[in-house]
């Protein structure tokens, strides 16, 4: 039996800089994918923060960035997430250990790690043994060129070929899509727990992490 319709929110943390003496290169990327089968109450909750804000704070468009807010903001959010039926899967990079060879590459490596998180998603069922329609929706930012035709096309035709399901891949704002804004916020909390040892938002959502895996294995 069809379980309807599925959501996959993907945002990421880090850059793929691999020049690590600049001062603002992070060590870790970090992609992590938000899953659910109705977005609604993730949508109403990001609104609800939003409308919480103080209304010189309020954004124009009502988008809420996790790097820029205050940290009770962050802290509603991600605790009324985790009252939410909803599942995360995390892939982070110690770009220490990335081949030389890829380094030039960053696209073939975003592509190369979005899939391999998918596939885990896929093989593991998160989205039940006989899913729906399933919608992937990749977050676009400003300085990300690697979400374009191409990569919507490889996750299509990988999880195609691998598992014999079609997705639905799309590329959208923050503003377009509010659950973007939600799993902004969770990628923010596992990559500071990542790169900098802080696990004060981690913490509040680390219960829905169903796999937090590394790219490559000590």
């Amino acid at each position: 039996m069809s379980l309807g319709m599925a959501y996959i929110f993907l945002d990421e943390s880090g850059d793929l800089g691999f020049d690590m003496a600049k001062p603002r290169t992070s060590k870790f990327f970090v992609i992590t994918f938000l899953c659910c089968a109705n977005k609604r109450p993730i949508e109403k909750l990001v609104s609800k923060c939003h409308a919480e804000l103080k209304r010189k704070h309020r954004k124009k468009g009502g988008i809420l960035h996790c790097h820029e807010e205050k940290p009770v903001t962050r802290q509603r959010l991600l605790e009324r997430l985790a009252g939410k039926d909803c599942s995360v899967m995390v892939i982070y990079l110690d770009k220490r250990r990335v081949y030389t060879k890829l380094q030039d590459e960053k696209e073939v490596v975003y592509n190369y790690v979005t899939n391999i998180l998918l596939d885990r998603i896929m093989t593991k069922r998160l989205l039940g043994q006989n899913p729906g329609e399933i919608e992937l929706v990749a977050s676009r930012k400003e300085t990300n060129r690697f979400l374009n035709e191409n990569f919507k096309t490889y996750l299509r035709e990988k999880v195609r070929g691998n598992h014999g399901i079609d997705i639905k891949v799309e590329v959208r704002t923050p503003h377009e899509e509010k659950s973007l804004q939600a799993v902004d916020f969770v990628s923010w909390a596992i990559f500071r727990m990542r790169e900098f040892g802080d696990g004060t938002y981690y913490d509040l959502i680390k219960d829905k992490i169903v796999e937090e895996s590394p790219l490559y294995p000590s």
